[in-house]
């Protein structure tokens, strides 16, 4: 979301679904700076590992320096703010936190070559995360005590890392392709700390190994549906006959498109066309696709972002009204 005001911020995400059409979040404003961006708030919540900033950008340090503090700080200011609109709510609210692999992409080790180009860094950051996002996921339970808390992971280099394009350093080459079976059992590691409750990955590359996800656990998967290809669509219908729930960014995350959001039918008009071509029950639609913006918020007015959360519950009550 845009902006730096926590309290705010709290109140548009649980204010633009108060009528139950749509699902409260804990929102990140990584506009506040090094700390509140998707990685610097994961590092924070990390168990027994530590990062700071530098001009490359986060690197694995020994100690608690000032930059995770400020991550952990930011954290619970969210938290705080989260819980003061949510007091009696009982329903779905979502958390989010950076997947093993596109952290272990972004995240340097002591000498500034990404985690990534290390296996044993790669197990040992898993298993950090894990035990971090179960102790996160604890405290959003205990301070939203009616709320089934939603898991999503961030993965928006997911895919260049299975096909080895995620580049080095010096960028003159690019770290090793990691085996799929590896980065399964890694995303299924932090995927399975919530239990029976719902999991969610979420990429806005092209490209997206939905059985790979549907393998490792997750019961949906989130992307832009502007960049959905043609061989994703094969697997889309295979992925939502098995039960898969998709998360669809339909609406643009930019002012720039704001003319579009006049329209709530029309911003799904492609996903009823995509249901017909795949041959599904137009009578699924309603719970198999939830509309989202198409890859966050952040570099939106406030103004916008109220607006856009808005529409995509009304598109999606349009599916649910008019799935023909």
């Amino acid at each position: 979301m845009p902006g730096g005001d926590a309290r705010e911020t709290a109140k548009t995400v649980t204010g633009s679904f108060a009528d139950g059409q749509g699902m409260p979040y804990l929102a990140e404003l990584p506009a506040r700076g090094p700390g509140a961006d998707m990685t610097g708030r994961t590092i924070g919540m990390l168990v027994e590992m530590f990062g700071q900033v530098e001009p490359s950008g986060w690197r694995i340090s020994d100690r608690p320096g000032r930059d995770t503090r400020r991550a952990r700080s930011w954290l619970g200011e969210d938290l705080d703010a989260l819980e003061e609109f949510t007091q009696g709510y009982e329903g779905l609210v979502k958390v989010q936190a950076v997947g093993p692999w596109t952290l272990a992409a972004g995240l340097e080790l002591r000498g500034g070559e990404a985690m990534l180009g290390d296996p044993g860094a790669c197990r040992d950051l898993a298993g950090s995360l894990a035990e971090g996002v179960r102790g996160h996921l604890a405290e959003v339970r205990r301070r939203v005590p009616g709320a089934e808390v939603v898991l999503q992971l961030d993965e928006p280099s997911l895919t260049a890392v299975l096909l080895g394009r995620v580049r080095s350093a010096s960028g003159y080459r690019t770290y090793r392709a990691v085996d799929r079976q590896v980065v399964e059992a890694g995303l299924r590691e932090v995927l399975a700390v919530n239990g029976d409750a719902p999991t969610v990955v979420h990429s806005c590359a092209p490209d997206v190994p939905l059985a790979l996800l549907r393998r490792a656990g997750a019961d949906a998967v989130s992307f832009d549906f502007s960049l959905l290809t043609e061989r994703e669509e094969e697997a889309i219908g295979e992925a939502v006959e098995d039960g898969i729930q998709l998360f669809l960014g339909v609406v643009p995350g930019a002012d720039a498109a704001s003319d579009g959001l006049s329209d709530p039918g029309g911003s799904v008009m492609g996903v009823r066309t995509l249901w017909s071509r795949l041959g599904l029950n137009p009578g699924t639609l309603a719970e198999s696709v939830v509309v989202t913006p198409s890859c966050g918020l952040a570099e939106a007015s406030p103004a916008y972002a109220r607006a856009a959360l808005a529409h995509c519950a009304r598109a999606a009550r349009s599916l649910a009204d008019n799935p023909e």
